[in-house]
């Protein structure tokens, strides 16, 4: 018996060190005209959530997993800091990392890595003891008055190289533990970009400065001669703005050699009215999106952490000049609700992330659990009509907004409005107050055919373009998708279309609704 118990427990062994079955690298591609995730080398959509700063540690993730799968997300935004895996100079201790991968597959849950390095929202905060302690072997940045700024200086060659062996470690350790790829993207550092002071300006700094733009900077913007001359006003933020790229392309590179992930880079935007100075300018925002493409290439793609009204917009000057759309940060309030479903319909968004996600509490969670339920049905239909022209995001862009949108989609002329009822508003309506939030979106899914999915819209068909032809609605079915295919429930061709005039999905619940129309004159 004693040899029996030897021989299972040797084979046991021999089984837990005979590595799983190598996936697909993920991988961002081009199609289209859009861009999508390959997750096991198919499209993969990111209903993530963003755990708290301080929520890297194994105590913490019991409260972070049933949050995860209650909303219905399928992915788990979290850092990994430089202090917490290399608190001795060359000493590292992977012990988070290892269990945060293997609670992620026990779950399900896929993982983007955030790498606090250098910079956490500008700041040095999560690096180890020994880099903050020793400022001369790891500088800041020097103010015009001469003082010592807050930032680490992205010129210093030491800083540099430690952030990269820290990193490489991290990347060598995801290789070896993950061959599943259960970590499907890295954040390399969070939020770069400097608040008052707008360059470095010690000795080495003002040398770089007075000289000539770099080349391959100079080929991008289509400019030359010294970084006043190319960049007038802006040249010091440009000049930040360029080594920033440079120091994270490098990480980037380094780490990329030994896992070949996406990486990408998140910026925290301009707040409304906030002057240079005000904001941590110098980080990948829309005006510097070209001095960031030209300096960090390894970068696969630049990301808005969107905590503002103006969702909209911040969507539209992201996802330019090539760039996917990915949102890793999103205000964790009811309207991230609708905005998720904008961003994937309107911006062929990859992915989006509400922020703190384990701390949401009612209605917030509601509203995200409704929403993203409603994603993950229909996420194989997006990820087919993404990038086609087959698809429109509904979004107000302002609580005074109340003309219509008006979209053209399937050869039809949609105008949508938005609700912002209350309930009891309309017979049988009581579902709890929706905060004045409105939006979703419209897949054209054939010819005179629609699924419209959100809260709080009423729409209205045309021909497109205009004619003496009248639109009218041959059938509306409340539904819902299984497994990818819809299995419908009760027909709306009554009061609930206004006989025929409109589709209406009331505010206060998430509805799916598959149209389909006809003309007549």
């Amino acid at each position: 018996m004693n040899l029996f118990r030897s021989l299972c427990a040797a084979l046991h062994a021999l089984c837990l060190a005979i590595p799983a079955v190598a996936a697909e690298l993920p991988r961002i591609v081009t199609r289209d005209g859009s861009h999508a995730l390959l997750v096991d080398g198919a499209p993969f959509l990111i209903l993530g959530g963003q755990a708290n700063n301080s929520s890297n540690y194994p105590a913490v993730l019991p409260q972070v997993w049933p949050t995860i799968r209650a909303v219905h997300a399928n992915t788990l935004e979290i850092p990994v800091a430089w202090e917490q895996i290399e608190p001795v100079e060359g000493k590292f201790d992977f012990s988070w990392v290892d269990t945060l991968v293997a609670q992620a597959r026990q779950n399900n849950v896929r993982l983007v890595l955030l790498w606090f390095g250098t910079s956490k929202n500008t700041n040095p905060n999560y690096t180890p003891e020994w880099v903050k302690t020793d400022t001369k072997r790891f500088p800041h940045m020097i103010t015009r008055e001469g003082k010592r700024h807050y930032v680490l200086t992205p010129l210093a060659r030491s800083t540099l190289d430690a952030d990269k062996r820290a990193f490489v470690a991290l990347m060598t350790r995801i290789r070896e533990i993950d061959p599943q790829h259960t970590i499907i993207m890295v954040q390399v550092e969070n939020e770069t970009g400097t608040y008052d002071s707008p360059r470095d300006f010690s000795p080495e700094a003002n040398r770089l400065f007075a000289g000539p733009i770099p080349a391959e900077l100079a080929r991008r913007v289509n400019k030359s001669g010294t970084w006043t001359q190319a960049f007038g006003k802006g040249a010091d933020r440009a000049f930040t703005a360029w080594y920033l790229a440079r120091y994270v392309d490098e990480i980037a590179a380094a780490g990329q050699s030994v896992l070949n992930l996406p990486m990408y880079v998140n910026a925290a935007l301009i707040r409304p009215g906030n002057q240079p100075g005000q904001y941590p300018s110098a980080g990948p925002l829309p005006h510097l999106m070209d001095i960031w493409r030209a300096g960090a290439p390894q970068i696969d793609f630049l990301s808005p952490d969107i905590y503002f009204t103006n969702f909209a917009e911040w969507t539209r000057r992201y996802q330019q000049s090539g760039n996917p759309l990915f949102i890793p940060e999103a205000a964790p309030n009811p309207a991230s609700a609708v905005n998720a479903l904008y961003a994937f319909g309107q911006q062929d968004a990859i992915g989006f992330s509400p922020f703190a996600i384990e701390s949401v509490e009612e209605p917030v969670s509601k509203f995200i659990t409704a929403s993203y339920d409603v994603l993950k049905q229909l996420a194989p239909l997006i990820l087919e009509h993404q990038g086609k022209h087959e698809m429109a995001g509904m979004l107000p862009e302002g609580p005074e907004q109340r003309a219509p949108q008006r979209v053209r989609l399937g050869g039809y002329a949609l105008n949508v409005s938005y609700e912002r009822e209350r309930p009891g508003s309309y017979p049988g309506q009581t579902a709890q107050a929706s905060d004045g939030i409105a939006g979703g979106l419209i897949i054209s899914t054939g010819p005179d055919e629609f699924i419209i999915a959100g809260t709080g819209l009423v729409a209205t068909f045309e021909t497109a373009p205009p004619s003496d032809t009248i639109v009218g609605i041959l059938s509306a079915q409340e539904g819902k998708y299984v497994n990818g295919q819809w299995v419908g429930g009760r027909w709306l061709n009554g009061d609930q279309t206004n006989q025929g005039r409109h589709i209406r999905l009331p505010a206060g619940r998430f509805d799916i609704q598959r149209v389909k129309l006809y003309r007549y004159r």
